[in-house]
């Protein structure tokens, strides 16, 4: 008697209908931990400051290949709830399409990626091991997500000799992008302190606001590069100015500005904190203020150089979709960041345009193609 192939689509529902917005577990990973370790995965919760978080492994430790998956069950909030057409954890399928918080960021990636594994597994045992390292802490902090697992792979000597990311990567049509880097990201808090005074007396105050905006402009008009090889030019964008000030005869003491640099290789957290610092320095010496910065770098760019295990990837999704994908370092970031430090990491997912966004779907279709590409790339690896 043959075992019946694992549904991507049941099991993306019965995780859409989990409702773990971070850090809420919500029942996502017992329950992909009691279907893994039905088909002989095993598990082990590698939960961290309340974080949960789940690693399973197919195959003996320390095996000489193994092929590791990566991705997150946990979901940003629903934001206006009323907004929403369906129950955002109802998981109705119409249309062709299945409606829920987190159908595309990313149950159905995870869905996808456990489906082709337990199959894979099972049907043609391979000489390896295959491993998910599956966190609940993507989309917050993510301090205590897949950073955990890494750390306690370490640890336990547990170790993956590659790894797919199955975040969404395809702009608008399955199989037309994967991501073999990403950019970095920097925030930049920086406040500008003058002297409160009465707006009809200047000279007895001194006004942060002009500081600023002329601190603003010079940030923004300078170009911080041309691009490189495999990046965009870098960007560096103004989210925020604000001095809390309600009053029109008042010049008040502080000005607060936020930024956020998405930045390429040519750069640095460390080295585009020190010329945002002496930006500030220089204008607030020009006019006698002071000023201060907080900074927190959510991870620096990095590329995995194309070849072999991108050739896989790109193979598989052409073999499976028709589309031959483009290499990719573009969007915002993902766990790929963390991963990098432990092994070459490719992304590779499908379709993200309601990610996020009230309504969130994901097309039927296309979770099983995805399984099938996973499926594919699992074959030609250890084949």
């Amino acid at each position: 008697m043959q075992n019946t192939p694992t549904d991507p689509v049941e099991l993306t529902a019965a995780l859409v209908r989990c409702p773990s917005v971070t850090p809420a577990e919500g029942g996502a990973l017992v329950l992909l931990q009691g279907l893994l370790e039905g088909a002989g995965f095993t598990c082990t919760r590698v939960d961290r400051a309340g974080v949960p978080n789940l690693y399973a492994r197919w195959g003996d430790k320390g095996a000489a290949r193994s092929f590791g998956f990566n991705g997150h069950t946990d979901v940003v909030p629903l934001g206006d709830e009323a907004a929403w057409s369906v129950p955002p954890f109802g998981a109705e399928i119409r249309d062709g399409y299945l409606w829920g918080r987190g159908a595309t960021d990313m149950k159905s990636g995870v869905a996808a990626f456990a489906a082709a594994a337990i199959d894979f597994v099972r049907e043609t045992p391979p000489d390896g091991a295959v491993i998910l390292a599956i966190t609940g802490d993507e989309e917050g902090d993510a301090v205590d997500g897949t950073t955990a697992l890494l750390d306690w792979m370490d640890g336990a000597g547990e170790a993956m000799s590659v790894c797919l990311v199955g975040e969404p990567t395809c702009p608008d049509t399955m199989g037309e992008m994967i991501k073999i880097g990403r950019r970095g990201s920097l925030n930049a808090w920086i406040t500008i302190t003058g002297e409160q005074g009465h707006s009809a007396y200047l000279h007895r105050a001194r006004n942060p606001i002009p500081v600023m905006a002329r601190l603003v402009d010079r940030l923004s008009s300078h170009v911080l590069d041309e691009g490189t090889a495999h990046f965009d030019p870098s960007t560096l964008a103004v989210v925020t100015i604000d001095t809390g000030n309600l009053a029109t005869n008042v010049i008040p003491a502080s000005c607060r500005a936020t930024l956020n640099i998405r930045y390429n290789d040519a750069h640095s957290g460390a080295s585009l904190t020190a010329w945002l610092q002496s930006e500030i320095d220089a204008v607030c010496a020009e006019f006698g203020v002071s000023g201060a910065m907080e900074v927190k770098n959510s991870g620096e760019s990095f590329v995995t150089p194309p070849g072999a295990f991108s050739d896989l990837v790109v193979a598989a999704v052409e073999a499976e979709t028709g589309h031959r994908p483009v290499l990719s370092t573009s969007g915002g970031t993902s766990d790929a960041r963390f991963v990098k430090d432990h092994c070459p990491v490719v992304e590779c997912g499908l379709v993200g345009l309601t990610m996020h966004q009230v309504d969130e779907r994901v097309n039927v279709e296309q979770i099983g193609q995805l399984k099938a590409i996973y499926g594919r790339i699992l074959r030609d690896y250890f084949g």
